[in-house]
């Protein structure tokens, strides 16, 4: 419940916020803004405004999103995460400016155009400038106030934006909600946890900001002192724990959207729980969400959370008390695999609260395990294969049992087991491989485990076979004994979900946890915190607890030494009974085929009511694949915004029509209504002559691919097409599924489990499938997403194919030097609206669009007197700034050089320019001033 006295609601600005506006109108502002305009599927048009802000000594780089409108609007600060830029999170920033927000991005120190070094957002560093983005916000007019000086501002980001949202609201009241993502709430925790160095992650850390010389010198001084001692110490926890939102943690009392990710290993889920907890304590509206992604890779399901946090704002910025605001608890889970592109299907998972790490407990009896060598509680590295196999030969045979692989010292039971930590901790047991390792997550919910333990290098210990499936949602604890026989045991702990057989051994997320036991601490029960993270384990699976001396993330001690570990008690597993999974979604043939039974019923029926009203077919153009006449799609609940917009044109026999557009152009719009998704509110689209409506059958012309296609992976590509040629309950000999495949070419691919293929094998699969039946007229959207550059040019190849045989290919693509080289014609849309209709030659090559060329940098204060010439229709500056793309509007290009010269342009040439992409960003410019 909210409570309408509580200091979160309504924030007073400190002593130095109520001048803020003054310091922002003498002391930010530095030199002219730049105004541009975008536009998306969903929102009105937006326009962007660029500048260099001078405050605390350094120049920030921001741009300023508005939408049409003059009244006060809540305004939201979107960070970027480290080692990017504003440009991250142009995107975002465009949804919620189309949604009545004033949006405001910025470099941050150290990044993009903005200087100074890498403070590692310090309090007088980062976080201040962030203050000084508020101030500048207090003083425009359409950005509403709480007070003077105190703008109704929220702050979102992922990973280090996200948590300078925690410290913006710490450091300075005036803020009124935060959404971090994938963050951290103790960097000193993060990086060295339990006091083991997070080596890879750390070096990543600091190559990504450009090396360590860009970092303030302090935080350099203190990464190669840890790096090469492979210890932290006392300084260099302190210098990060006071960078960090823990620092604040009395001060964060806004309501706070946590979403943190599963699949990571860097900033854990542990972060989030100590975030949920202190924000909680202070008195604030909290809701935590463990979405499916991660540092460590994986789905970032990046409309689901960017539409939260949107709702998060509507209700905490905007005042909108019917906005959902979601549940307190939210968890992405995995229920089977898309093969189209290998990833695991989702559902989510609920609670009214948050439950934490260890709500509902269950306790699990364990004894000492029987290891085989090699990769002992994980599966071949190499191979996915068994994880009984050794790591270097491959051999499955059993060794007597030693109790993890160890020196064969061990009580009867098992439950005392000695190992050794090896001389240069190397060769290191393989969790998580950071940077890289993205995919190797998200399979452990698959089923599927990479994982790499070495021989005589851990202690294992094993639950007997669950008699009943256990969900796992928080952290499993563990009381063990430990001891050295020198110096400090550290140790990474990690919990296996083993299969029947034993063959099968998946580490959930590849996630461990390090553990550095003191000399103090041993000989005495120490109860061990495993990783947070949300699993099922099927009935008849095990468990299995592995402690290994060495692993690849963190630094290990150099030193040999032997350590023995004696379990105490039970392995404790939470599985947060509050938590409801969503309804499963069942396999799709149990469903897809009545549910198309009844969709075709349907359509037939509306078809058969709506006969007087379709219009008769026009024999005129029973030869052209499309002409569309008139186009018009609004938004929904509005009567003036419009998706597309009185759009029109023709695409004849043999084409391989390019439709090109900006995000937000109405391109995926018009390919819905084009096929017949979503119908127009003005306009028509006719396919060879007849007018489309849902279910009309000249649609069976027409072949899409748009959005992916789901095969069943453990079947051959062409047992799949068959089977989805069968459910059109088509004859078979209308498929022409080799003449298809052909032009796919798959070769001997189409033979083997598609679970196999790569994604470039899937998306040919995928368009061979909309090519069956040989359709008339195919519909490719973004059909080379995904794929590297020799996938791209093979895709390139099947486009062409298909066409040359008379048939038409319409392709929407971002790729502009693909679309060159692959298509014929092309239609550019900008806003909804068509710009230009042609052929490629004739666009990329029209005598009104000129290249000049400059010995010298041109200057936008240059660019703006250009594109202000008599007879210019528009100018831009090219990608390497030494140049100019001109379209003439009237004006000669001798004219164009005359006044050039005139204004003392160093001009060294003039021609016509013949890249698309300069055509395209001409054609664009026009509108987006």
């Amino acid at each position: 419940m909210e409570n309408p006295t509580s200091r979160w609601r309504h924030r007073l600005p400190r002593t130095r916020g109520r001048w803020a506006a003054v310091v922002a109108a003498l002391a930010v502002l530095v030199g002219a803004g730049t105004w541009t305009a975008t536009a998306d599927d969903s929102a009105p048009s937006v326009h962007r405004q660029d500048q260099m802000l001078k405050m605390n000594g350094v120049s920030v780089d921001t741009s300023y999103f508005t939408s049409g409108g003059t009244g006060r609007r809540p305004a939201v600060l979107i960070g970027h995460g480290f080692g990017g830029s504003k440009n991250d999170v142009r995107a975002q920033a465009e949804k919620l400016a189309a949604d009545g927000y004033a949006v405001m991005t910025w470099s941050a120190r150290g990044f993009g155009r903005t200087t100074g070094e890498i403070t590692l957002n310090a309090p007088d560093g980062e976080v201040k400038d962030v203050s000084g983005l508020i101030d500048w916000l207090a003083g425009r007019p359409e950005v509403e106030l709480d007070a003077k000086g105190d703008p109704r501002v929220g702050v979102t980001g992922a990973s280090y934006g996200g948590a300078v949202s925690l410290l913006a609201a710490g450091y300075d009241r005036r803020v009124d909600a935060v959404a971090p993502v994938i963050s951290y709430w103790n960097l000193a925790d993060a990086l060295f946890p339990d006091g083991v160095f997070k080596k890879l992650w750390a070096g990543i850390f600091v190559s990504s900001g450009g090396g360590c010389q860009r970092f303030q010198k302090e935080l350099c001084e203190m990464y190669e002192r840890v790096a090469v001692s492979g210890k932290p110490d006392a300084a260099a926890r302190a210098l990060l724990t006071e960078r960090s939102p823990e620092a604040v943690a009395d001060r964060i009392d806004v309501p706070t959207l946590i979403l943190q990710g599963q699949s990571d290993s860097l900033f854990p889920l542990g972060q989030a729980d100590a975030m949920a907890e202190a924000v909680k304590a202070n008195g604030a509206p909290v809701s935590v969400d463990w979405i499916s992604g991660g540092h460590d890779g994986g789905d970032d399901e990046g409309d689901r959370v960017e539409g939260r946090v949107g709702d998060w704002f509507d209700r905490y910025l905007k005042k909108d008390k019917g906005a959902d605001t979601g549940p307190g608890f939210r968890v992405t889970r995995t229920g089977g695999v898309d093969s189209t592109d290998g990833a695991a299907l989702k559902r989510g998972a609920s609670s009214e609260t948050y439950p934490g790490l260890t709500s509902g407990g269950r306790k699990i009896p364990l004894t000492g395990a029987r290891q085989q060598p090699g990769t002992g509680g994980g599966q071949d590295a190499t191979t996915g294969g068994n994880g009984g196999r050794d790591a270097t030969t491959g051999g499955g045979q059993e060794p007597p049992a030693t109790g993890g692989g160890g020196s064969g010292r061990k009580a009867p039971d098992g439950l005392t087991q000695t190992f050794r930590n090896p001389a240069g901790a190397a060769p290191p047991s393989v969790s998580a491989l950071p940077g890289i390792g993205g995919g190797l997550s998200q399979l452990s919910s698959l089923g599927v485990g990479l994982s790499l333990d070495f021989p005589g290098q851990y202690a294992s210990f094993e639950s007997a076979p669950l008699e009943r499936s256990v969900h796992v949602t928080g952290s499993p604890t563990v009381t063990v004994d430990v001891k050295a026989d020198h110096g400090d045991a550290v140790l990474f702990g990690k919990v296996y979900d083993v299969s029947p057989d034993g063959k099968q051994q998946v580490l959930p997320s590849q996630l461990v946890a390090p553990y550095r036991v003191t000399p103090a601490e041993q000989g005495k029960p120490v109860e061990l915190t495993l990783p947070a993270v949300d699993h099922e384990v099927d009935a008849g699976h095990r468990l299995r607890l592995v402690l290994s001396a060495t692993d690849l993330a963190y630094a290990s001690p150099a030193e040999p030494a032997t350590y023995t570990v004696t379990l105490d008690g039970a392995l404790t597993v939470p599985t947060a009974p509050g938590v409801k999974t969503a309804a499963a979604t069942l396999p799709w043939w149990t469903w897809g085929l009545p549910a198309a039974a009844v969709v075709i019923a349907a359509a037939l029926l509306l078809t058969a009511r709506r006969r007087t009203a379709t219009p008769a077919p026009d024999a005129d153009l029973s030869g052209v694949p499309l002409q569309i006449t008139g186009l018009s799609k609004k938004y929904a609940k509005s009567t003036d915004r419009y998706a597309v917009r009185d759009l029109g044109f023709r695409v004849e026999k043999g084409q391989v029509l390019g439709l090109l557009g900006p995000n937000g152009a109405g391109k995926t719009t018009t390919l819905r209504m084009l096929m017949g998704l979503i119908t127009p509110d003005a306009g028509e689209i006719r396919v060879f002559g007849h007018a489309i409506r849902p279910g009309a059958p000249v649609l069976s012309r027409v072949g899409s691919f748009v959005e992916g296609a789901g095969f069943l992976p453990h079947l051959s590509g062409r047992s799949n097409l068959e089977l989805y040629w069968q459910a059109t309950g088509r004859p078979a000999e209308d498929a022409h599924i080799d003449e298809a495949l052909e032009i796919a070419g798959l070769g001997d691919a189409l033979a083997r489990a598609v679970r196999t293929y790569s994604q470039g094998m899937r998306q040919r699969l995928a368009i061979a499938q909309a090519m069956l039946g040989m359709p008339d007229l195919l519909i490719l959207d973004e059909p080379t997403n995904g794929l590297d550059p020799p996938q791209i040019r093979e895709m390139r190849d099947v486009m062409i194919r298909y066409a040359a045989g008379g048939r038409t290919v319409i392709v929407s693509s971002h790729l502009l030097s693909e679309v060159e080289q692959s298509c014929t014609h092309l239609v550019v849309m900008d806003r909804g609206q068509l710009v230009q209709a042609g052929p490629v030659a004739e666009i990329t090559g029209s005598g009104d669009m000129l290249l000049v060329t400059t010995d010298a940098e041109v200057t936008e204060a240059l660019v703006d007197k250009a594109a202000a010439l008599p007879g210019i229709g528009s100018a831009v500056r090219t990608e390497d700034g030494h140049g100019l793309l001109v379209r003439l509007d009237g004006a000669t290009a001798a004219q164009l050089v005359a006044e050039l010269v005139r204004l003392d342009v160093p001009v060294t040439g003039v021609g016509p320019h013949r890249r698309l992409e300069d055509a395209f960003l001409t054609l664009i410019s026009q509108g987006s001033a």
